[in-house]
């Protein structure tokens, strides 16, 4: 399992999953773009490199789906497939996807922004938690 929906209020609150924290932030964009649309329909037809730096894991989680979300409104693109490497605190990320077409990607729901209320990253376990405003 890649990720979850927890219940709340009126936005959506994922919790997402992995071996180690890079593969959590990589499950927490797939996450985000199966909240947009069905990220199944999306097919890794390119490949783009997202770079994003933090002040801590928390940060660094937060600029990074903001980046993807960004990515998304300005150019169209989503994403299905995402590799993340950290370098201290830069998040380095190789994504693949395809342009939006709403014909085949069955759109879910229109998310706002990316929230700090909430959010959790937990190297212990690993996890990162995080609201999507919609």
């Amino acid at each position: 399992m890649k990720y979850r929906t927890l219940d709340h209020t009126a936005d959506v609150m994922v919790e997402a999953f992995g071996d180690d924290l890079e593969e959590c932030f990589a499950n927490a964009a797939f996450a985000l773009t199966d909240q947009i649309l069905d990220a199944s329909t999306v097919s890794p037809r390119e490949e783009r490199v997202i770079e994003v730096e933090g002040h801590d894991h928390e940060s660094m989680l937060y600029n990074f789906l903001s980046e993807l979300l960004f990515v998304f409104d300005v150019t169209g693109m989503v994403f299905s497939r995402f590799e993340v490497r950290f370098y201290d605190l830069k998040v380095v990320c190789h994504a693949w996807g395809e342009s939006f077409d709403p014909q085949r990607h069955d759109p879910k729901k229109e998310i706002k922004a990316i929230t700090y209320h909430m959010l959790l990253v937990d190297p212990s376990v690993p996890l990162v938690r995080v609201v999507f405003d919609i």
